[in-house]
């Protein structure tokens, strides 16, 4: 594991406002002969925050004393899929434990109780009907590695309404990544829930980025043309941000004269920023989340004590909500996107 998750972690559980009391792992603490067979199971193995995460899982096998075999199962964005995958990995002896980041966190929630009783850690967001509700919803998921997205887009957004202050109107448009996404929703509805307190603040558009850059440039491309003088772009994704950038750009406008932000903290995102090309992200770190959820699943594996929840905004090296004022110029991010 890295120092800086290390050092995340050892505050994180000091700090019984951020974190609840731990739990019991409730394994028996005796390792396999051919070690610990872990399923992780992403979103979708071609998206770049999931395979980051992976990454982190794979630098906290390499780094354990026990010998960890971690293999990624693809849901393809696709909530149907993934539920298979949960069902399909917790029968028979193949895996000893599991660690998903999900597409749809409350339909997850059908998978158990699992076949067999195995643990789970859930990243990015929780499984069970609350999308906010970081604590474990369902028996057998015994840790989150996340933030309340309704909370993290509160934030962005109210940074959006600080920047608007002396702007009359102040048009905004609204870029998530999948608008049938429960994750996006709770997000889309909390910037909507901040800004419509403003009055001179309007929701010019909301669209779809889909974590694409690609879709993030064409959508932009069409909002341009109904809204070629908008004054915001609040997105909860670097990918389709940084598409939509490029679009902005080829339509003639500076990006630095429009307030620009997204979510994931992405090399290049992170330096649109330092640079004043961006004048917000929102930075996670899935490699460090990786890490940590790991860890938590063989702990729970091996009898020891489980951060039943790991605030993810706290296993980084910086206040993840940054702008070209408060960001470190030598910040470096934990992945490319």
């Amino acid at each position: 594991m890295s120092p800086n998750a290390r050092t995340a972690l050892a505050t994180s559980a000091a700090a019984l406002l951020l974190i609840t009391a731990c739990g019991d792992g409730g394994g028996d603490g005796e390792v396999p002969e051919d070690g610990y067979s872990i399923a992780f199971l992403a979103a979708s193995s071609q998206n770049g925050y999931n395979q980051a995460f992976y990454e982190g899982m794979q630098n906290a096998a390499e780094e354990s004393d026990i010998d960890i075999d971690v293999s990624i199962l693809d849901g393809q964005f696709d909530a149907n899929t993934q539920l298979s995958q949960l069902e399909n990995a917790a029968t028979g002896n193949e895996y000893d434990g599991i660690v998903v980041v999900p597409q749809d966190g409350p339909s997850l929630a059908g998978a158990f109780p699992l076949a067999n009783d195995i643990p789970v850690v859930t990243g990015l967001n929780p499984i069970g009907p609350d999308i906010d509700e970081m604590e474990p919803q369902v028996d057998e998921v015994v840790s989150t590695v996340a933030v309340p997205p309704s909370d993290a887009a509160r934030r962005q957004a109210e940074d959006v309404v600080e920047y608007c202050e002396d702007l009359d109107p102040c048009e905004v448009v609204l870029m998530v990544g999948l608008l049938d996404s429960p994750l996006d929703i709770a997000r889309r509805d909390a910037y909507t829930e901040v800004l419509d307190e403003h009055d001179h603040i309007e929701i010019v558009a909301t669209v779809e980025g889909a974590y694409d850059r690609d879709q993030g440039m064409s959508a932009m491309q069409n909002v341009l043309q109904a809204n070629p003088d908008f004054d915001v772009l609040l997105s909860n994704a670097d990918q389709h941000s940084l598409g939509a950038t490029v679009a902005i750009e080829e339509a003639g406008i500076d990006p630095a004269d429009v307030y620009i932000t997204g979510g994931g903290g992405t090399t290049e995102a992170v330096a649109n920023v330092q640079e004043g090309t961006w004048k917000a992200a929102y930075i996670n770190f899935p490699v460090s989340m990786g890490e940590v959820a790991l860890e938590q699943v063989i702990n729970a594996l091996q009898g020891d004590e489980v951060e039943t929840y790991i605030n993810a905004d706290e296993v980084g090296e910086i206040d993840p909500y940054a702008t070209e004022d408060t960001i470190d110029p030598d910040f470096e991010a934990e992945w490319d996107g």
